[in-house]
């Protein structure tokens, strides 16, 4: 159940790379990626908690310091596709058929 998100605005990487889209990948249903954070905070879209978290479940891998340039309607965006995947498995079906529509 990975989810892609298309930034508003892009990225712009040191190597001259543009990332336009940016998906969590499945490595965020496993434990390991909340190593260290409290799985409150990454419920109630902690911005410390996202800015360590992301880097290891995104695709390309964002690094901290892109994730900080980030405009906030694409942060927003990515700890909403982060929520999807902490939802109850009934929740994340009801939100995928409304998102269907």
């Amino acid at each position: 159940m990975s989810k892609t998100i298309t930034l508003s605005e892009p990225l712009e990487r040191h190597n001259g790379e543009t990332i336009t889209q940016v998906t969590i990948t499945d490595t965020m249903k496993q434990v390991g990626a909340l190593r260290g954070l409290k799985l409150y905070d990454v419920m109630t879209s902690d911005v410390n908690s996202l800015i360590t978290l992301l880097p290891r479940v995104t695709q390309p891998r964002l690094t901290e310091a892109e994730i900080n340039s980030m405009g906030i309607q694409d942060f927003t965006a990515l700890a909403s596709g982060v929520a999807d995947f902490l939802a109850p498995s009934s929740e994340a079906d009801t939100i995928k058929t409304q998102d269907e529509k």
